[in-house]
């Protein structure tokens, strides 16, 4: 994983409530652990008509979604069955920030955990974001502070943990592996003692 210490982009909003995983990827593209490739899948059965072509009316394929990097989205992100695969294609497809009034608390822990930053606003700010569709947006992890285009500055909660693990682009084994000292010296220790 890369380091994530901010992201600035503009958004793209996604109007739907209980946006689950298997919308996010279809249960049919899980047939690998291969992170990348997954983007192409993502939001499948929305983004692609029957015959394969793009889907016009879907956001995601509309011209000012291009490049947008924040997906704001409905109520309930990422509800239904846990699969990792889901982060994946999200970040695989170039998002890097999915914002919502509510997501789902294994989604949540598994976009945090792959380098995808899951950000609960209260109802109101969330409106708001839902309204303006294409604003810059800059949002710092280090502060959990998002600025938007009109000056507003919006305070989001995140973990100690997940803001370490974002900020040093590391997962849980990553985290560990930056403790490799302290971890021999306290089994060394606890050798001498046994």
């Amino acid at each position: 994983m890369k380091p994530l210490t901010v992201i600035d982009s503009r958004t793209a909003v996604l109007p739907f409530e209980n946006i689950d995983t298997d919308r996010i990827i279809p249960a049919r593209f899980l047939t690998t652990t291969e992170r990348r490739g997954l983007g192409r899948h993502a939001f499948n059965d929305w983004r692609y008509l029957e015959d394969g072509r793009d889907n016009p009316d879907f956001v995601l394929n509309q011209p000012q979604a291009a490049g947008c990097e924040i997906l704001v989205a409905g109520h309930n992100f990422g509800c239904g069955s846990s699969r990792e695969h889901a982060p994946w294609a999200l970040l695989d497809f170039g998002i890097k920030a999915v914002i919502s009034s509510e997501i789902a608390d294994i989604f949540r822990s598994n976009a945090l955990k792959n380098g995808l930053l899951a950000i609960v606003l209260p109802e109101t700010e969330h409106a708001r974001l839902m309204q303006h569709p294409g604003q810059r947006l800059h949002i710092d992890i280090q502060t959990g502070n998002i600025q938007t285009a009109d000056g507003r500055n919006i305070h989001f909660e995140l973990d100690g943990f997940a803001r370490h693990c974002l900020l040093n682009g590391v997962d849980q084994l990553g985290y560990l592996l930056q403790h490799r000292q302290q971890i021999n010296d306290y089994e060394q220790k606890r050798d001498i003692c046994a």
